[in-house]
């Protein structure tokens, strides 16, 4: 299983990197138009779980008042690149493979845990024009590998579901929810199966100058013990340039409405995100 697992997290890692130049490549060959790269325009992008944009967020999320004592802490970073392609004059395919690395503390009484946690694979595949009403939408699947590195980290378990996107933008505004089920179907038999619906719902509002603050929630329900999970966040961040690209720094805070027996309470998120847009050096072909 373990062997396996590893196999899993060089595949997408791989698969990251070969998909990273094919992002430069579209359909069409007539002429080269460049793409805008202003602020705006980046962290509007930068919002949008379909934007044809290759981001790199490290996510750091700070999660405190856990375990049965409420005494714990807990340390998630996760890396999860948004590699676009192009299909063809309709569709789009988005790679989302998350990965998260965890520190623990007291949320199991008197330990600590460290390593890998379970990683999620979201390929989307997105139509590229507006629908009715000016909505853009995206389907695809939803996979999880249980690559943990300790039973306390990850479920154990192989899991599938169904998973969309559905987003509209008008002026500075950003308006989505991503939406997804996901079934176990193999693993541990000694750990419980796993059937839970994720909602993230998101409202943005970004600025000429590329500053953005939002509203959302990473809403899970679990099927099995009848449970919610809900986090309020709220968060801000800017585009910045650096080194003749681009990149963006969040700060934002996280409170808990509701949440499993021995699950945070509130906690802090910081995120730095590396954006690769096409400027005149990476012109975009089009017919």
């Amino acid at each position: 299983m373990r062997t396996v697992c590893l196999g899993i997290l060089k595949g997408i890692v791989l698969l990251t990197a070969v998909a990273l130049p094919l992002y430069a490549e579209d359909t069409g060959t007539e002429k080269e138009v460049p793409v805008e790269t202003d602020t705006q325009s980046l962290a509007k992008k930068l919002q949008n779980p379909m934007a044809k944009l290759i981001s790199v967020p490290l996510q750091n999320n700070f999660e405190y008042k856990l375990g049965p004592k409420g005494k714990g802490y807990r340390y998630t970073l996760r890396f999860q690149p948004v590699i676009p392609m192009t299909l063809n004059d309709n569709w789009n395919l988005v790679l989302r493979p998350i990965i998260p690395f965890i520190h623990q503390s007291e949320v199991i009484t008197n330990t600590e845990q460290e390593g890998l946690g379970d990683i999620e694979l979201e390929p989307i595949f997105s139509h590229r024009k507006p629908g009715i009403g000016g909505f853009t939408w995206g389907v695809g699947p939803v996979l999880l590998f249980p690559t943990a590195a300790s039973e306390h980290l990850g479920s154990q378990k192989w899991g599938i579901g169904p998973h969309g996107v559905l987003i509209k933008q008008t002026g500075p505004w950003t308006r989505f929810i991503l939406a997804n089920h996901l079934w176990s179907y193999a693993g541990n038999d000694k750990r419980e199966d796993i059937s839970e619906t994720y909602l993230q719902p998101v409202l943005a509002h970004s600025s000429k100058k590329g500053f953005t603050i939002a509203a959302s929630s990473e809403t899970t329900y679990d099927w099995k013990d009848r449970q919610w999970t809900i986090p309020l966040i709220g968060t801000v961040s800017q585009i910045f340039p650096l080194s003749g690209r681009y990149a963006s720094i969040g700060i934002g805070g996280i409170y808990y409405l509701e949440a499993p027996r021995g699950g945070p309470q509130w906690g802090i998120r910081l995120t730095l995100t590396f954006v690769f847009p096409k400027g005149p050096q990476q012109s975009e072909k089009v017919k």
